[in-house]
């Protein structure tokens, strides 16, 4: 199989004529967690959704180890953002959790005990365990993305894509959030996830991709993430307060 987890050759994407992703290309090493860094409007989550097919994409080709997205999804594991997903619905969290099950099983046949007990052994991960029978609406923003966190543990995926994971969150689920993350890169997991908070970037994250409409740079975050690539991807956005002290100046960009 190969072994290129994911490929983007010359992807672009534009809402109402306005470009959102121009000519973007990149190939995704195994194993690793990936910060995607970028400010608002730079098209992080649409380069999410338009590699997952999720809207249409002007041109560009997406490669899954090396082939269609469309042949490959139960290798995909996708965490949307939290305010994307009606919390309204009618369900608990179980049931949410055995959803990523469902390309294991197969449309037409019903989850049983076997995955009944994966679904259980995620939420345990995530320290959900006692809220199994709750409705989801009835869950703190937290709680929700945990929730959606074992629901992408249960698919067994190979490849995940995470929106903003950390968004609205409090300190002990960014914790479990990070050690799940590394668990995952321990299995030979690969990640992708959309982030904001700058201040965490070099102990989050392996790799960085920089988006700016344009990708600005892509590889180890010792090499990319420096004050002369974040002013590339920041621009005006971003004031440098003191070269010395690092914290300075990338709290200032969050």
């Amino acid at each position: 199989m190969n072994k290129v987890p994911l490929k983007i050759d010359n992807l672009s994407v534009a809402y109402q004529k306005k470009p959102v992703l121009r000519n973007v290309s990149f190939e995704v090493p195994e194993g690793k967690l990936i910060g995607i860094i970028g400010p608002n409007g730079a098209g992080k989550s649409t380069l999410i959704k338009a590699a997952l097919g999720l809207i249409p994409r002007l041109s560009g080709e997406v490669s899954i180890y090396g082939r269609p997205y469309a042949e490959q999804r139960s290798m995909i594991g996708y965490v949307p953002q939290r305010e994307s997903v009606d919390w309204d619905f009618p369900t608990n969290a179980l049931d949410v959790v055995m959803m990523g099950r469902y390309g294991h099983l197969g449309w037409f046949k019903r989850p049983g005990s076997t995955e009944k007990k994966i679904a259980m052994d995620c939420l345990a991960k995530v320290g959900m365990t006692d809220y199994s029978d709750r409705q989801i609406s009835q869950l703190s923003g937290g709680q929700q993305q945990r929730i959606f966190l074992a629901r992408a543990l249960a698919q067994d995926a190979k490849l995940y894509f995470m929106d903003e994971p950390f968004v609205g969150v409090d300190a002990a689920t960014e914790k479990a959030i990070i050690t799940l993350l590394n668990e995952l890169k321990m299995q030979g997991k690969t990640v992708l996830v959309v982030h904001h908070d700058l201040a965490t970037v070099q102990e989050y994250f392996d790799w960085v991709l920089l988006l700016n409409v344009n990708l600005i740079d892509f590889g180890p975050a010792d090499q990319v993430f420096t004050a002369d690539k974040l002013q590339q991807t920041y621009g005006g956005r971003l004031t440098m307060l003191d070269q010395e002290n690092r914290s300075a100046w990338i709290l200032n960009a969050r």
